[in-house]
């Protein structure tokens, strides 16, 4: 299982500069080693109150179904900030279906506690001796103030594949409670198939306008959160807008707001944007795509490719009954 995962999400551990492809092989191996501990500590004939996967599920879950704190927010040290980005795709393609889910999100902004609601669930994943001292002292005072916090202490950077075992039982555990199943992702495969229909067409896929960024954030409610789903390219400038927006949707709405570039959270969050819980606020930011290049062996290039995949998105989740806008981004 952790193996499958390690492999299957590669990119992570390049990031984290464990895996120089001279010596893939052995590094790999040196991970796993690290995991096997975690493995054994996760055994089934461990008892929960000593089982560090089912204590974080037992947490996670309790928190979402008994207090509605479903939002998962992930603060880790700047040595291991990368692993947010696994763990958001973890969390939201395994939990978010049949209406129900966690809904994580890394790389906010920290603030004090009187600016998070009360449907939130704090990880904190220090790496030791490597912490940032700002971090440590914003979950004290959020523990102070009534919020939950997960502590995890992180040994060393070779004992991130802990952390992937430690997340992926405690989010199975956290599926039990939701009632869910976190083996499948039903709501993905729709989404696929959506962009397989714009394209098999022939005609071009409708990207317009659609609604606006205000009229969507006044229909924000009490524990609902916004997700800016932006199909452009990933350049710094853009990313600088998006991060923007999502500054004024938090401010605009006082939720919750989660950000990605599209496709790849097609991939991740968005099972959880389909199948998850009802109360998203969906913004698609699209752009002009460029002059297309063309795929081989296909009547189409990437450009009405990546068109296709946001028209598809878009009526996905409108037939889902969500609440979505589109905008283009010379208008953000």
């Amino acid at each position: 299982y952790g193996v499958a995962s390690i492999g299957g999400r590669y990119s992570v551990l390049s990031k984290f500069g464990l895996v120089p492809a001279a010596a893939m092989g052995l590094d790999v191996k040196r991970l796993l080693e690290t995991v096997r501990p975690m493995q054994r500590a996760c055994g089934a004939d461990v008892p929960p109150a000593e089982n560090p996967g089912v204590q974080l599920g037992i947490a996670m879950g309790i928190a979402a179904t008994r207090f509605g704190r479903d939002k998962v927010t992930i603060i880790a040290s700047p040595g291991i900030a990368d692993l947010g980005a696994w763990l958001e795709q973890l969390l939201a393609e395994s939990t978010g279906k049949n209406g129900r889910g966690l809904i994580p999100l890394a790389d906010e902004p920290l603030a004090t506690p009187e600016r998070y609601g009360k449907d939130r669930f704090f990880a904190y994943l220090e790496l030791e001796g490597q912490h940032d001292p700002s971090q440590r002292q914003a979950m004290a005072t959020l523990e102070q103030a009534g919020h939950p916090v997960a502590r995890i202490s992180v040994k060393d950077i070779w004992h991130i594949g802990q952390e992937f075992f430690r997340w992926e039982f405690g989010t199975a555990v956290a599926g039990s409670i939701l009632g869910i199943n976190p083996f499948d992702q039903p709501d993905v495969q729709a989404a696929k198939d959506k962009t397989n229909e714009v394209l098999a067409s022939g005609v071009e896929p409708d990207v317009s306008p659609a609604g606006s960024a205000d009229e969507l954030f006044a229909q924000a409610n009490e524990g609902d959160y916004v997700c800016i789903q932006a199909f452009v390219n990933p350049t710094a400038a853009n990313e600088e807008k998006v991060l923007a927006l999502a500054a004024r949707a938090r401010e605009a709405t006082g939720c919750v707001v989660t950000h990605g570039f599209g496709p790849r959270y097609l991939h991740s969050t968005g099972q959880l944007h389909k199948g998850g819980p009802p109360t998203g606020l969906y913004l698609q930011v699209v752009d002009d795509t460029g002059d297309e290049l063309q795929i081989p062996g296909k009547p189409f290039g990437f450009g009405k490719l990546i068109r296709a995949q946001a028209a598809g998105d878009f009526a996905s989740l409108q037939e889902r009954g969500r609440r979505v806008a589109r905008i283009r981004l010379e208008d953000v």
